[in-house]
């Protein structure tokens, strides 16, 4: 099996081409290191992590939630006419799998935005033949889907070192480094990217603070890298779970997160 190289911070080529009708096209470019045995470990451990590894927990709708969460790491697909505070991902995944040679169904590829306009319809489409193709098509793309989560990651760090504070530049840069380098670091880095996304936006915060990688990165002690990645993360959740608005009931979300964090000292 042939590896590509990493490049020095982990940057990934992600041009976009064009935009029409709201559907960003988008040139994939993978540089970093990850083996087909690698990927199909990491996406299943994302799949574990978010529905149990069961091909009915790939296409989801969460209670008190406006858009959908499909695959294996819940790739978010908001339906037409909304916009949430949370960044859409599963567009783009359609698009990387376009690109890595795989041919959607023709609904899918036309879809544009979720074709299901609240929890409500799309739990009673759950036996429909689209519903049923969607979730083959989820299931036999599990590397893929992995490969799509590490080109997040790759672009998450030059993101999040413009984003930072120059005085924690460095710390968040080195923070990065020795936790990739560890075993399974790479894992704990990809899945909570995944899970919480980078930390950068201003509209995922609470209170003015936020809950993702950047956030992570920059509360990490100087402990053994992977203990102290998922120590930080449970403080971070914590946070957002105390500052998040009463009426969200986040309090019932910070078990499992904490079952899943607990995996990266692990």
């Amino acid at each position: 099996m042939k590896k590509l190289n990493l490049t020095p911070w982990w940057f990934i080529s992600l041009v976009c081409l064009t935009a029409w009708l709201g559907t960003v096209k988008v040139a994939w470019s993978q540089t970093l290191s990850i083996s087909d045995s690698q990927a199909e470990r990491i996406g299943r451990r994302l799949w574990q992590n978010e529905s149990g590894g069961s091909v009915a927990g790939l296409t989801a709708w969460n209670s008190g939630e406006d858009f959908a969460s499909l695959g294996i790491g819940h790739f978010i697909w908001y339906p037409a006419n909304h916009r949430g505070p949370f960044e859409e991902s599963f567009p783009l995944l359609l698009e990387y799998l376009t690109s890595s040679g795989l041919t959607l169904p023709p609904w899918l590829k036309q879809a544009g935005t979720c074709p299901w306009s609240d929890r409500a319809q799309f739990l009673a489409d759950q036996q429909s033949p689209r519903m049923k193709e969607l979730r083959s098509l989820l299931a036999r793309t599990i590397a893929l889907q992995a490969r799509f989560a590490a080109l997040r990651l790759e672009q998450a760090l030059p993101k999040m070192l413009e984003a930072v504070q120059s005085r924690n530049r460095e710390k968040v840069r080195a923070n990065f480094d020795r936790l990739a380098a560890e075993p399974e670091g790479l894992y704990a880095l990809v899945d909570y990217v995944n899970f919480k996304g980078e930390g950068t936006l201003t509209s995922e915060r609470y209170h003015g603070q936020g809950w993702g990688l950047l956030q992570v990165l920059e509360e990490m002690g100087k402990g053994s890298a992977r203990p102290e990645f998922y120590r930080a993360a449970d403080r971070v959740l914590t946070r957002r779970v105390a500052n998040s608005p009463p009426g969200r009931n986040e309090q019932r979300w910070l078990p499992g997160w904490r079952n899943r964090i607990r995996t990266y000292a692990e």
